[in-house]
């Protein structure tokens, strides 16, 4: 395995860890501004819960997703920051007005619902644009010219495909969160709560179901080169919807724990983050060799091997002090009663 192959499942996995983790995060915060009238089921409670410890660590998996692109792949940097100039800088707007409001709706409580509402808005918008950079990389709507890059805005909004991915990301958004606040709810003993994003969940997963089947569809006529390998891969696509399935029978059979409410969320959890990573990785390799089709590929980015190796050293050893402090945090936030019991004051 080559050192460029070595350092693109890196760089994928920080997409897929972030992306994962984003989804959830920027859903919780639609789901707390839409449910903030509702204060009996106690839905925006968990939201805000869910929320308010998790947020910071998100944010660190983009910034190492930044670095790695810059650190690894220095020759793609350029390309990529060219024409991702006007949505990424759009996306950083968003993301600092979607921090800043929903640090201060929980401070300024005379505009806690105004703030409450900007934030989710633009929650749901991030995921929207973050994913437009993954059409813009199959290269249909990029202008190559012997010394510029240019991004066709126009033609991009007006693609079927852009707006199969912006479905599938707005879906997905809502799914994943309604999913694991359904867990974290019924952890927390929010049996209401928990009624209600499970029935959530069961609405929105079908849909961003549709939604990959119509990115398929729009692929094979807009980036055919990515959807016929793709179906190289076809046995692990099945694989992804049979995890879909057995996340949707989870939140059907029957639970004989004490509260007697139907549904295990958390084998539904695993089943759809397997679901994702299984999609991810067929699109992930089907994406090899470029990185911007067809002129800026993993190879002709890639930093000088020498530095490549120092850098992993330096991921490796970061990673190995980061990773015990996650895994404690995420105990902590499961399963401390203290905090998983939190009334709204």
């Amino acid at each position: 395995m080559s050192d460029a192959i070595i350092a693109s499942i890196v760089l994928w996995g920080f997409v897929f860890i972030y992306s994962v983790m984003a989804t959830m995060d920027f859903g919780a915060g639609f789901w707390s501004m839409v449910y903030i009238n509702r204060t009996k089921t106690g839905a925006t409670n968990i939201a805000n819960r869910y929320l308010s410890p998790t947020w910071e660590v998100t944010n660190t998996f983009i910034v190492a997703l930044v670095v790695a692109v810059y650190s690894m792949f220095p020759g793609a940097a350029y390309t990529l920051g060219t024409i991702l100039l006007i949505p990424g800088s759009i996306i950083l707007l968003l993301l600092a007005l979607r921090s800043a409001f929903l640090v201060f709706s929980h401070i300024a409580e005379e505009y806690k619902k105004i703030l409450t509402y900007i934030s989710g808005i633009a929650g749901i918008l991030l995921p929207a644009l973050l994913i437009s950079v993954l059409p813009i990389t199959h290269g249909n709507y990029v202008i190559f010219t012997e010394n510029s890059q240019t991004l066709d805005l126009v033609k991009l909004f007006t693609s079927p495909n852009e707006y199969a991915f912006i479905g599938f990301a707005i879906s997905s958004t809502l799914f994943l969160s309604s999913l694991l606040l359904s867990d974290y709810s019924k952890v927390s003993g929010e049996l209401e709560a928990y009624r209600i994003y499970r029935k959530d969940a069961m609405i929105t997963g079908p849909i961003s179901l549709v939604m990959a089947f119509l990115i398929m569809l729009t692929l094979k006529q807009e980036a055919n080169w990515i959807y016929e390998k793709m179906m190289n891969d076809l046995p692990l696509l099945i694989l992804s919807v049979i995890c879909f399935i057995i996340a949707g029978v989870a939140l059907y059979i029957p639970n004989f724990s004490k509260n007697r409410s139907m549904g295990i969320p958390r084998i539904a959890v695993v089943a759809v983050t397997l679901q994702y990573l299984l999609a991810s990785f067929v699109y992930g390799r089907a994406h090899l060799p470029y990185m911007v089709y067809p002129h800026v590929t993993i190879e002709s980015g890639f930093t000088d091997p020498n530095s490549f190796h120092a850098i992993f050293a330096t991921y490796i050893a970061g990673f190995a002090i980061l990773f015990p402090g996650f895994i404690y945090f995420w105990k902590m936030f499961m399963h401390d009663n203290r905090y998983l019991q939190k009334k709204q004051q």
